[in-house]
């Protein structure tokens, strides 16, 4: 992210929902969900920034087998806002662009996240250089989606939703032409492959991902749509990229106790918290609980990653320093977390988390 430097380094642009905002459903989605999901998740006449349209808006396709680009392009693609392409691998992704400038892309692949660019055209995320697309493990970078499992456990590292493929669910775009904000929803739901993941659990999770201005949102949700209750961790792996990992620094954690899972993954040592922000001299792989709902990743340039959420309560701080000698020094990852303590969702209920993503000038 070198560019961000000097006279054009990026300016936060969007406004962004401040601690303690109430993030309310999406009407326009609630309506085509079955009466028993819907009455899960809380309904609200608005969103934060405004009602959104409701033409535009296409039904989730079905079938067994997944949807071309093509055929999905036709089905949900809103001229100027959302594009569906193949994209590395052959992969479908989608691509949303924002009038300003800025854009995202999401893989249907794990609903991966792999980039996210300002107006200016500097990418935020990083991919890993030894990530894969052609479906044989989750892509590395960007924004992984960790569910039902983080870290190790009973099932696979992380669980199975990265390595998964989601449905595409809805498409909109803001009613204001000059100042449309693109959206997806995805959704993915319990198959035989999540059964023989070793998660029993009947579920639905929707992710929405949507770009206002040059901020990137998300909303996760998970909804119980069975007869018996089940629990899960979840997290977003957010790789982000830094001008030297030497160089970065993360705020808003000082003087908060952690987990530390360097010296054994699945027992973490609990240390002490620093009245500094925390710099990455090693390997570094810390859980932080009851982490304030707003962290700053200073990337070294004089710019900063803002990231603020609701009920993501764990704050995830992770750099696998020279175990992947080829980039470590090039991201950092700060992640939104429910990871100390279980979730437990029982039937007919649901769990819901946003976190918002922002560049913002530390000068």
């Amino acid at each position: 992210m070198p560019s961000l430097s000097g006279a054009e380094r990026i300016r936060m642009k969007g406004t962004i929902a401040r601690p303690g905002a109430v993030w309310p459903a999406h009407p326009h989605r609630l309506a085509r969900r079955s009466r028993a999901v819907a009455s899960a998740i809380a309904p609200a006449a608005r969103t934060r920034f405004g009602r959104r349209a409701t033409r535009g808006r296409r039904r989730a396709s079905t079938g067994a087998v997944a949807p071309s680009a093509g055929e999905l392009q036709s089905s949900y693609g809103l001229k100027d806002s959302v594009a569906f392409e193949s994209g590395e691998g052959g992969l479908t992704k989608i691509v949303l662009t924002h009038v300003c400038g800025s854009s995202a892309e999401i893989y249907l692949y794990g609903a991966c996240v792999t980039s996210w660019k300002q107006a200016s055209g500097d990418e935020v995320l990083y991919v890993r250089p030894d990530a894969k697309f052609d479906m044989s493990k989750a892509i590395s970078g960007g924004i992984p989606l960790c569910f039902p499992q983080f870290g190790p456990g009973e099932m696979k590292q992380h669980g199975f939703a990265r390595d998964s493929l989601w449905r595409v669910a809805s498409t909109s775009a803001d009613y204001n032409p000059d100042d449309r904000d693109p959206c997806v929803e995805l959704v993915l739901e319990d198959s035989d492959e999540t059964r023989a993941c070793g998660f029993a659990g009947s579920f639905k999770v929707s992710y929405s991902i949507t770009l206002h201005r040059e901020t990137l949102q998300t909303d996760f949700r998970v909804i119980n749509t069975g007869d018996a209750p089940f629990e899960f961790t979840a997290a977003l792996h957010s790789y982000f990229e830094v001008a030297g990992v030497e160089n970065a620094s993360v705020s808003g954690l000082e003087g908060l106790a952690y987990l530390d899972k360097v010296p054994n993954p699945t027992d973490p040592k609990r240390e002490p918290g620093s009245s500094e922000e925390l710099r990455i001299a090693g390997e570094t792989d810390r859980i932080y609980e009851d982490a304030p709902s707003e962290v700053v990743l200073k990337v070294g340039t004089g710019a900063g990653v803002q990231i603020q959420n609701e009920n993501w309560s764990d704050c995830v701080v992770w750099n696998p320093w020279t175990s992947m000698e080829a980039c470590y020094k090039e991201f950092v990852c700060v992640e939104n977390a429910k990871t100390a303590q279980k979730v437990r969702v029982g039937p007919n209920e649901s769990w819901r988390a946003r976190a918002d993503f922002a560049v913002v000038d530390l000068i």
